[in-house]
């Protein structure tokens, strides 16, 4: 008992400790739990034999692995992309197989072990590759559709694979008896459970879930996942392809979100053990000792299989670009292969030098994916023509749109934050362009005849085209930080003065964007958590105008705009109508020849024009509300808060004395 619970908290907390690393290096998760198994493995510090209560257990992570691809298995979105899935991820799988099965055959290898290794090889990492395509906003971009299209068949090919790869280690001579019975037995099964499964499978739910009780409708699905599972065991077939029906069955219901979320914990951490377990296969003094073959096979992974999906894109789809960024980003091994690898190794298909070089090159493959799509479009424009042509022809439609706009604003991601910022810009007359990403977006917004124009607001080429050094403004309507971080390093670079609005999710990262240069940070837990309190002030009888000045006095503590405006004669008193006897906000950059560069805050007199100095912004640093005795220095950006005409010789005061 105790060294069982040593070697349970063993695995906790060296699993902890690597994830959490994972973690802030942004790498995934699944290389923290290889690199757990590589480490206290038996080839390594030995703390954790390879015992087969261990693989027993992690066959567990791959039954829940199996069961969530189902459970996210859609017919609708199969038939939607049927093309790119059938027709470029089929003709990938099968190629890249009879490529490896080739080269198997030229080093003397078995035609059954090729034919594993083509299985375990032609798959990708949908977890590397599809959180890449999140974090970038390149899901729905042509390369990310490709990319998914052939993931998805991928998932699929794995069903067939599940039950070709243990059939492999039977006597060659009875080889093709075994797999038309393997077949026949697969196929009567999937169709019964499929057939009857279905009606009796929503009738079921309905009845458990009638009785309200969460802890019942866990053991439920608990019950399916695994009986289905050990069903399809019992019929001579693997427990991953039990697991994979039981969750095409339930997808098909209405309680498919639920069971998902509450499937996770138990599929994260036993998906977890898995890869430990496979880490733990991998033999460190092997790797040392074959490493030319290693980095030779993962070269030729990395080349040949980007090679294959490349001029299959190209000869299917028709795009040399968008087929390279898609050959860059399918490139790595993936999470089925090691589920393939694993069945090849239990049926003796592979001898342990072959199994090591294997393993070995597909973990670096995985490694250097996030990589190899970081810097995808780098390679891809230039090792293809198209991509120059499609990015000039991109960057000339942007510049068309913005050529006749001045002092317009800038919107960086038309969703539906930007939307209805784009009714208020346009109830003002303010002009504005908005770049977006998504196609559907992009179709609808120039269905409705508004300035939305398709490009990548991160990049800086774009930015110019979209009339940066002509902006009055720029608002990043979106909530990828990485994103939002490399806007803001452009606008620095090239428009230090204007100002840039940011949006985030909560007060984490304010500080964050605010340090790299936004002018403003709005936080949609704070704004909402504001008006949530002013409706329950408003319900419990406190008069409007109280609750007003509560919501303006929590404001003015968050933004500066607003505590300017709380502070200002003009604001107290009430709106002006003509608009020239308004209070506004402008931004003004000190140059190296400004005549106020040098002197103190207080000896540039700007009080005296009834203009107030709201902010100072120099590099990492902003300061609200500057000490008069602040020695002003070029490249500073001085946020000034007075009437119009005031504004204007406040400029010129700056910059001529």
């Amino acid at each position: 008992m105790d060294s069982s619970l040593s070697l349970v908290l063993i695995l906790l907390a060296t699993a902890v400790m690597v994830v959490v690393v994972c973690r802030i290096f942004h790498l995934p998760v699944m290389l923290g739990y290889l690199v757990v198994g590589i480490l206290i493995g038996p080839h390594a510090l030995a703390w954790i034999p390879d015992a087969v209560e261990t693989q027993h257990l992690a066959e567990f992570g791959v039954v829940f692995l199996m069961f969530s691809i189902g459970l996210e298995f859609s017919l609708p979105r199969l038939m939607a992309m049927k093309r790119t899935v059938f027709g470029l991820g089929g003709a990938q799988v099968v190629v890249t197989m009879l490529l490896v099965m080739a080269v198997a055959a030229v080093f003397g290898l078995d035609w059954r072990a090729g034919l594993a290794l083509g299985g375990v090889l032609a798959m990708s990492s949908t977890a590397i590759v599809s959180k890449m395509l999140v974090e970038r906003a390149e899901l729905n971009l042509p390369y990310g559709q490709q990319m998914m299209g052939v993931l998805l068949f991928q998932d699929l090919a794995v069903v067939p694979l599940l039950i070709v790869i243990p059939a492999l280690a039977t006597n060659p001579d009875d080889l093709p008896a075994t797999l038309a019975f393997a077949t026949l037995k697969a196929t009567a099964v999937l169709l019964v459970l499929l057939v009857f499964g279905q009606h009796l499978m929503r009738a079921w739910f309905h009845v458990v879930a009638r009785q309200k009780s969460s802890e019942l409708f866990m053991l439920n699905v608990l019950l399916i996942t695994l009986g289905l599972a050990y069903f399809t065991e019992l019929a001579g077939l693997s427990l991953a392809l039990g697991a994979f029906v039981a969750g095409m069955l339930i997808s098909e219901t209405e309680y498919r979100y639920q069971v998902e979320e509450d499937i996770k914990p138990f599929r994260d951490v036993l998906l977890g053990l898995f890869f430990v377990t496979i880490g733990m296969k991998l033999d460190l003094n092997s790797v040392a000792g074959e490493l030319g073959w290693i980095l030779l096979l993962l070269f030729a992974l990395i080349l040949f299989k980007a090679l294959v999906v490349t001029l299959l894109a190209r000869m299917l789809e028709g795009d040399w670009g968008v087929a390279l960024r898609s050959g860059i980003g399918l490139a790595q091994a993936g999470e089925f292969g090691f589920v393939l690898l694993t069945l090849a190794d239990g049926a003796h298909l592979l001898n342990a030098e072959t199994m090591q070089i294997t393993l070995a090159a597909m973990l670096l493959s995985m490694l250097i994916a996030p990589f190899l799509i970081q810097y995808g479009e780098a390679i891809a424009r230039r090792f293809s023509a198209a991509e120059w042509t499609n990015r000039a022809m991109q960057m000339h439609q942007i510049a068309i749109k913005t050529m006749g706009q001045d002092a317009h604003v800038i919107i960086c991601g038309y969703g539906r934050s930007g939307t209805s910022l784009g009714h208020f810009l346009e109830a003002e007359n303010l002009s504005f362009i908005a770049l977006d990403l998504d196609s559907s977006r992009l179709k609808t917004a120039l269905a409705e005849k508004k300035s939305v124009v398709y490009g990548d607001a991160a990049k800086r080429e774009v930015l110019m085209a979209a009339g940066l050094m002509r902006a009055r403004a720029l608002v990043v309507s979106y909530q990828d930080k990485h994103s939002t971080l490399a806007i803001l390093r452009h606008v620095k670079e090239l428009r230090p003065d204007l100002p840039v609005v940011a949006r985030t999710n909560d007060d984490a990262n304010v500080e964050v964007l605010k340090e790299a240069g936004a002018a403003e940070v709005v936080a949609e837990v704070q704004e909402g958590s504001v008006m949530l309190a002013s409706q329950v002030m408003l319900m419990a009888g406190v008069p409007l105008n109280r609750v007003i000045r509560r919501v303006q006095e929590t404001r003015a503590r968050r933004y500066v705009a607003f505590s300017s405006y709380l502070r200002s004669a003009q604001f107290l008193e009430g709106e002006k109508d003509s608009e020239n006897l308004q209070s506004r906000f402008h931004s003004v950059l000190l140059k190296e020849d400004s005549n106020a560069v040098g002197k103190r805050l207080r000896e540039v007199n700007l009080n005296a024009l009834g203009i107030e100095v709201s902010a100072v912004r120099r590099h990492k640093l902003r300061g609200e509300l500057p000490s008069e005795e602040m020695v002003l220095q070029a490249g500073d950006v001085l946020v000034l808060l007075g009437l119009t005409e005031a504004l204007q010789q406040a400029e010129l005061r700056l910059h001529k004395g």
